[in-house]
């Protein structure tokens, strides 16, 4: 794999080592310097966070949605074999897991979850440890193996399952304590004594923690898992939007190759620094498509909004606010009060858009709360009806050569 490298891109090393003491190096080709612009401005102000996710409901909404992709993704990775349907039944619902596959999603997202908690705080071996028993909990073979590093029994070695062909041989398990360590400090932003961009930084989390293989197993989502604490303890709070290993899944095997390279390359972590920057770039555009398409879905909602007859201004406003903001629970006397209504007006407004199936009403003790249905957007559409179609001569009412000749001069 060749890699240009521009003026000033030198191989600088990191204070990881390889098994023989020799340190990993990297550079910054003008290609890399591209990629972390991109990613910069992706995850700045310039994306900024229009309608699509801007309130506190749809924020956390699509958090939820970015923990669930990260978290069944991450497991494919490592072998989970289930589909994304039932895994995300299993979340959104609570039930408890059935089998290992689906133990190590949920794993996963308790480990996110408890990423976004930690993104304030230092990261020691204590902090490694329990989240590595959050992402090995109820799936290992040897319970104990969790959050505690691998003993000189415990052969580890990454292998080909199919061809049984060893990829790579991890440090011997006396030198992970003191590796570990270094590691922490390198992720607080100890060392080196020269900047590293925060990008790179988590990137080399990741590859260092996966490097050591610390673990009898669990190694790839704990390495995932310090990526993501990383990036957002560095600042990049819109991180908490967007999941890596859906777009890892894609091509896994591009994924196995960047670490190999590095590897059999003289320790140059150019190669998986470019690889995962480029992972990062695609998962920032994906956020963005994904604004882009919220927001205009929510214009073409208002219009069709505002176009469908029958609703007065009171109605009208009450469903824009609950486009906007879908988790949003409305009362009739909030109703009442926001538009100086009598409370039967209020009452009929709230009642007519439950009959329309614009809303949902629930009784709670001697009040009714009503909230929007999830698909409000498409009901809006569907009760709005179909776009007309233009006229062909088989629609108009009168025969084309029925139509008079306009005036001379006024074509």
């Amino acid at each position: 794999m060749g890699i240009k490298l521009g003026r000033g891109s030198l191989l600088r090393p990191v204070p990881l080592h390889d098994k023989a003491g020799q340190p990993f190096r990297f550079a910054q080709p003008d290609s890399l310097t591209e990629l972390l612009h991109h990613i910069d401005r992706g995850l700045g102000a310039t994306l900024g966070v229009p309608q699509a996710i801007d309130s506190p409901e749809a924020r956390d909404r699509y958090i939820v949605r970015s923990l669930f992709d990260e978290a069944i993704t991450s497991s494919q990775l490592e072998g989970a074999a289930t589909t994304r349907e039932v895994a995300t039944e299993m979340l959104r619902s609570g039930r408890p897991p059935r089998d290992k596959n689906e133990r190590m999603i949920l794993n996963n997202y308790r480990t996110m979850q408890r990423i976004r908690e930690l993104r304030a705080s230092s990261l020691t071996p204590a902090v490694v440890f329990d989240l590595h028993r959050l992402v090995t909990e109820g799936t290992l073979t040897n319970p104990d193996a969790a959050g505690r590093l691998r003993s000189d029994q415990e052969d580890i070695r990454v292998v080909d399952e199919i061809e049984g062909t060893v990829f790579h041989v991890p440090p011997p398990a006396s030198q992970l304590a003191a590796r570990l360590d270094a590691l922490c400090a390198f992720a607080n932003g100890e060392t080196p004594d020269f900047f590293i961009h925060p990008v790179i930084r988590a990137i080399l989390l990741h590859f260092w923690l996966a490097y050591d293989h610390p673990f009898v197993d669990g190694n790839g989502r704990t390495a995932r898992a310090l990526f993501y604490w990383s990036m957002l303890r560095q600042g990049y709070e819109l991180f908490e939007f967007i999941s890596i290993s859906q777009i890892l899944l894609r091509a896994p095997v591009r994924y196995a190759e960047a670490f190999l390279h590095t590897e059999t390359d003289d320790n140059d972590l150019t190669y998986f620094i470019l690889h995962q920057a480029g992972v990062i770039r695609e998962a920032v555009e994906t956020l963005r498509a994904y604004v882009l398409r919220k927001t205009a879905e929510l214009r073409t909602a208002e219009k069709r909004l505002h176009g469908l007859g029958g609703l007065n201004h009171r109605q009208q406003a009450l469903l824009t606010h609950a486009l906007r903001e879908p988790a949003t629970r409305h009362l009739i006397v909030a109703h009442q009060r926001s538009h100086n209504v009598t409370h039967q007006t209020a009452r009929d407004d709230l009642f007519d858009l439950v009959q329309r199936g614009l809303l949902i009403v629930q009784r709670e003790g001697r009040r009714y709360v009503f909230v929007a249905p999830t698909d409000l957007g498409q009901k809006l559409e569907q009760l709005a009806g179909p776009k007309p179609s233009p006229p062909t001569d088989r629609t108009l009412p009168l025969r084309l050569s029925s139509v008079p000749e306009p005036p001379a001069g006024n074509a």
